[in-house]
């Protein structure tokens, strides 16, 4: 009779069946077996089963990281098990975080092998990479029947002690450590055969990837504020009610204005938030607690600042791609340097 390998899977109240986002605050829950996607896993993973499912909130987890994690400790601390595999949590920003925070605190913990899955962008992946094995897997949910085999091999390597590849080879994100690879060219020979390719606008690979980043020269300060013109920006999806002008709930590729010049404030009823990243509850109740208009309409009526450039701009954050966000944000800036803006605020969630 084969001895099966223990897994434990974690997963968010989403994919634990248990609610949408107004179940965000969803405290720990241990079940026993697979819950919700961890099914998916179920028979994809070679000689092993899953024993355990661990449902947590997004947004308690985030804000409850100890209290989760005494909550794993008090409930593993009775159980054998070989591997703990977390998500996949492709883009999602708060689930990425509780994913990788759960993997690299249970790794080490109890000195047992995790996993789990995110997207590029998603910003756990330089958080923990160093730490956890993160596989690459595609930006929504839509990419999980692509994931879940890809995950599944992964974890059979890492149960049956299988010799692990370079990151391309088994496509996790690399962990920033080095490992001795014999050649058959040496190391000039193989420069220089890249060198040709380059000059010849051939195709190659390089051995060692170098990070860029861009570089942003801030922007000279305000000479003076009382008589600056100021624009207020969110990127917390506040849009006229009923979203007329359609903004996506997340992955934006575009921004609108909305006139403001009248107005003291943005009244309830008459804006709202399509932002699917958090708890729009109380952002519909007073939109200024995303997007301050009150106070800047106070400050401006105080002499503290010149006036309010007349229109709120906005999108939605969540899930942004970069190449989108650059894009947005040029053209925003440069319609602000047109009209003589001085300055801008802008607000996050």
């Amino acid at each position: 009779m084969i001895n099966l390998k223990k897994v434990i899977f974690y997963t968010n109240q989403f994919f634990g069946q248990i609610g949408g986002e107004d179940k965000a605050y969803t405290e720990p829950q241990f079940h026993e077996g697979p819950i919700g996607n961890a099914n998916a896993f179920t028979g994809k993973i070679e000689n092993a089963e899953i024993v355990a499912t661990i449902i947590c909130g997004d947004n308690y987890y985030v804000e409850n990281m100890d209290i989760v994690k005494s909550f794993i400790k008090e409930n593993f601390k009775d159980i054998e098990f070989d591997l703990l595999i977390a998500g996949p949590a492709f883009n999602a920003g708060r689930f990425g975080i509780a994913c990788a925070d759960v993997c690299a605190y249970v790794k080490k913990e109890f000195n047992v092998e995790t996993m789990t899955g995110l997207y590029w962008e998603n910003p756990a992946v330089e958080m923990y990479k160093k730490d956890i094995y993160i596989m690459e897997v595609a930006k929504s949910a839509a990419g999980i029947r692509k994931a879940v085999p890809l995950m599944a091999k992964f974890a059979s390597k890492l149960l049956n002690g299988e010799s692990i590849g370079n990151p391309k080879e088994e496509q996790y994100f690399a962990k920033g450590k080095r490992v001795n690879v014999f050649k058959e060219k040496n190391g000039a020979e193989r420069a220089v055969d890249m060198l040709i390719k380059r000059l010849k606008n051939e195709p190659f690979e390089t051995e060692l990837e170098i990070s860029v980043y861009d570089k942003v020269e801030p922007a000279p300060p305000i000479k003076n504020i009382k008589t600056s013109k100021i624009a207020l920006c969110t990127t917390g999806g506040i849009v006229l009610m009923g979203n007329p002008n359609h903004m996506p709930a997340a992955t934006a590729k575009i921004y609108k204005m909305y006139d403001i010049s009248n107005k003291e404030s943005l009244k309830e009823g008459e804006f709202e938030s399509v932002h699917a990243g958090y708890d729009p509850v109380y952002a519909n109740k007073d939109p200024n607690r995303v997007a301050p208009l009150d106070i800047l309409r106070q400050l401006e009526n105080e002499g503290e600042i010149g006036s309010i450039y007349p229109y709120l701009t906005t999108t939605t954050g969540n899930s942004t791609s970069v190449a989108d966000a650059t894009r947005m944000g040029k053209e925003i800036a440069q319609k602000f340097v047109d009209d003589g803006v001085d300055g801008v605020i802008l607000t996050s969630t």
